[in-house]
């Protein structure tokens, strides 16, 4: 990627209603290395199909999004692949597999993307398992943990090995209030080393403490993506 080049850039982006149920409005969004763009959308299901555009996982009609640089439409399933270890995503519905514990479920991503040794990866599952305020990492199958513990779950996820994007889907009305304050400085560490991130609110209380801190404001609606005042 090219020194002062976005990380992250649609470009008249038009998705394939078919394919998605995104309005073919044309979408356009620009996040430099370390900056943070909120996006409000009261609708889960609209994030969420966003957030799958915004990772190259929706055609297009016309218009591009570049990542890195790449353009997902140019790229094969083994460089799709590669590029999409380099995102951290907290997906609202989880995308978890039951048949496996959940300590695995939140390596099993990393272990697929990484070189790194197991027990590299092991220490570094079960260090952010302490900062979102697990004793260690819950072997238990993910749905037998209650919905607070999948939210700490998929904090640890999303931040495991050193994602250059950081795609979060709101799950504030489940992550316990003592974990918002390391949610929002492990996010910032992240930032600091140049990782971008696109941020789904669906109210001003899940960013209101960390508003000063917002390089981009904008609203999703079914007619398109909108500006907004930083405030």
């Amino acid at each position: 990627m090219a020194a002062n080049a976005p990380l992250l850039e649609l470009r008249d982006a038009v998705p394939s209603f078919e394919e998605s149920g995104l309005m073919p409005a044309p979408y356009n969004l620009r996040i430099m290395p370390g900056e943070c763009a909120v996006i409000d959308c009261r609708d889960f299901e609209r994030a969420a199909m966003f957030a799958d555009l915004c990772t190259g996982m929706i055609p297009l009609t016309q218009g591009s999004i570049k990542f890195m640089g790449l353009d997902w439409s140019t790229l094969y399933d083994r460089q799709l692949n590669a590029l999409r270890g380099r995102i951290g995503r907290i997906s609202r519905h989880g995308s978890w597999l039951s048949l496996f514990g959940t300590h695995l479920n939140i390596m099993l991503p990393h272990l697929y993307h990484t070189t790194d040794p197991f027990e590299h990866v092991v220490r570094r599952a079960t260090e952010l398992g302490h900062t979102f305020g697990f004793p260690g990492l819950p072997i238990t199958a993910p749905d037998r943990l209650s919905g607070a513990d999948l939210a700490r779950a998929a904090c640890v996820r999303a931040f495991m090995g050193r994602p250059d994007l950081l795609i979060l889907e709101d799950i504030s009305d489940m992550l316990p209030e003592e974990t918002v304050l390391p949610f929002f400085e492990t996010m910032t560490a992240a930032r600091d080393r140049g990782c971008g991130v696109l941020w789904f609110v669906r109210s001003s209380a899940a960013w209101h403490a960390y508003r000063k801190a917002v390089n981009i404001h904008m609203r999703l609606l079914d007619e398109g993506l909108f500006s907004l005042r930083v405030v």
